[in-house]
């Protein structure tokens, strides 16, 4: 039997205001937990294009892996602790920590021609397909 809730905009909001100003918000400082990110993925005739959004993450710590029809994508947004002299937060929703997708593909990728290109904090990866390996026909003799 399916769970319904009921949907309450106004009560959210006003929840969420008094949870994150009396109540320290939730850290993922120091865990090994991982968080996906948003990505949007195209194809053309001979490629996959993939764009992710990857806010505050510097290009040198993305990582991007390819085996076959498998892409896998990590990052690390670092803590940058800035505070001033006689000054502190009181309320941060800024997120530090790991970011992780992996998608299988319908084909399989042809990794030594794949591109990336990082800007404005959107990851975009241009994938080209490996040619499909036609099945070869033996003769029965």
């Amino acid at each position: 039997m399916a769970t319904l809730t009921r949907y309450s905009p106004l009560e959210d909001t006003i929840d969420d205001l008094f949870r994150g100003f009396f109540v320290r918000p939730v850290s993922f400082e120091g865990s090994n937990t991982t968080v996906p990110f948003r990505v949007e993925i195209g194809e053309k005739d001979n490629a996959y294009v993939l764009r992710g959004e990857l806010p505050g993450v510097k290009k040198d710590d993305i990582n991007v892996s390819i085996d076959g029809d498998t892409v896998a994508i990590t990052a690390e947004v670092k803590s940058e602790k800035d505070a001033k002299d006689g000054e502190r937060t009181l309320r941060s929703e800024r997120y530090y920590g790991k970011l992780y997708r992996a998608f299988t593909l319908g084909q399989a990728v042809d990794d030594s021609t794949a591109q990336a290109r990082y800007a404005d904090g959107v990851l975009e990866l241009t994938l080209p397909k490996k040619a499909a390996v036609q099945a070869k026909r033996i003769s029965i003799q």
